[in-house]
């Protein structure tokens, strides 16, 4: 037998091994079905609460309509930059995208605790701003680890960065989705539970799903 077609043979029979990949989504198709998830939940507590009392907050303090509509922005543009950069090859500069929108989210959320108070709307105390911190990490925790679980197949060779990116995305939806219920006005312990929430859930994704997306 020639070279050629032992060749031939051996390319033969390791083809015969191989077994079919199912190709990945492309990006952006990936992150809206993420989205899609966090937009049923969404709707189930429109259902439960209505949308008349954050609508009353916008109306009467349009920063903090600013703030959620900036967590929403940055909930958008943080799940698609954490499904680009799990792509070989793709340029890092996609984890500056969620930065333009997180910096207006902080921005206009630290504007509520130095203007006038809303009449008629209350101030949380420390007891009740716990449960906002509690309402975001138990929010974040399936979906950050939805996120990991459709995140990995592509390999990501940035884990860690990639995983920031999963746990911002996570903190503002959640944050998103706390709006629809949170009938209280800005305060510096509101302010400050959101903050270290969202920090809260940032570093455990760093520390944790940085390790779930590694292949090392």
């Amino acid at each position: 037998m020639s070279d050629a077609a032992r060749h031939e043979s051996l390319i033969d029979a390791l083809g015969a091994e191989l077994t079919p990949v199912r190709r990945l989504l492309p990006p952006w198709r990936r992150a809206m079905g993420w989205l899609l998830v966090v937009a049923v939940v969404a709707a189930v507590l429109f259902m439960r609460n209505g949308a008349a009392t954050m609508l009353h907050r916008w109306h009467a303090a349009p920063d903090l309509g600013v703030a959620a509509c900036a967590a929403v922005v940055t909930a958008i543009t943080a799940a698609l930059a954490s499904f680009v950069l799990a792509v070989p090859g793709r340029s890092i500069a996609w984890a500056w995208v969620p930065v333009p929108s997180a910096l207006v989210w902080i921005g206009a959320s630290g504007l509520g605790c130095l203007r006038a108070h809303i009449p008629g709307m209350p101030v949380l105390n420390l007891h009740e701003a716990n449960d906002c911190l509690i309402f975001i990490i138990s929010f974040s925790v399936p979906l950050s680890g939805l996120m990991i679980w459709l995140i990995r197949r592509a390999c990501p060779l940035r884990p860690v960065l990639t995983a920031v990116m999963i746990g911002l995305a996570s903190a503002a939806a959640s944050a998103s989705l706390l709006e629809i219920i949170h009938n209280f006005d800005a305060a510096a312990s509101d302010l400050l539970m959101h903050a270290l929430a969202v920090a809260i859930v940032i570093i455990a994704n760093m520390v944790m799903g940085g390790r779930l997306l590694s292949r090392t």
